[in-house]
């Protein structure tokens, strides 16, 4: 079963300095923190804060491919969870035929945004993190869980780089 989700928005993780896409589910129970790397976080700001380029970016460049041969992304699906990796996959539609391709997460999420389909998340993947996280450190993931299923509106604001 896949649950739908929102990008809630980009954070940095203070210890590591790495980006964080924060992922709710639509009902607002269900929070998945992803992290990315700068590049890609920046590629996910600049769409969420519909900053214009002079220049396609890639995620850009994939959109107006995709477009252009008349394909839609139907949606994006983080699929898998594995070694501390997250996984996912496109659902392209061409021509009346459904294919899949593989994807980075962040990837998947900035082409989401461009092209205004939904994102989905496996539940055994949502499932799997909080386990995985738990086994890592159980006192700060906790704490971490907690911390990011309370944030409010005001504690997500825009990503700065």
């Amino acid at each position: 079963m896949e649950v739908e989700m929102k990008i809630r928005g980009l954070m940095m993780d203070a210890s590591t300095n790495t980006p964080i896409v924060i992922l709710k589910d639509v009902e607002g129970n269900v929070v998945l923190p992803i992290w990315v790397g700068i590049y890609e976080a920046n590629a996910i700001a600049l769409e969420i804060e519909k900053v214009a380029t002079p220049r396609p970016m890639t995620h850009d460049l994939i959109k107006y491919c995709l477009l252009g041969f008349k394909a839609e992304l139907k949606k994006v699906v983080v699929n898998e969870l594995r070694d501390d990796t997250f996984y996912a996959v496109l659902w392209l539609d061409h021509n009346g035929e459904t294919m899949t391709m593989d994807a980075r997460p962040s990837d998947a999420l900035a082409l989401a945004l461009r092209m205004d389909c939904p994102i989905y998340v496996d539940d055994e993947v949502l499932k799997s993190s909080r386990v995985a996280t738990a086994a890592a450190d159980p006192g700060s993931s906790e704490e971490l869980r907690r911390w990011l299923e309370n944030l409010g509106e005001e504690d997500t604001g825009q990503y700065k780089m």
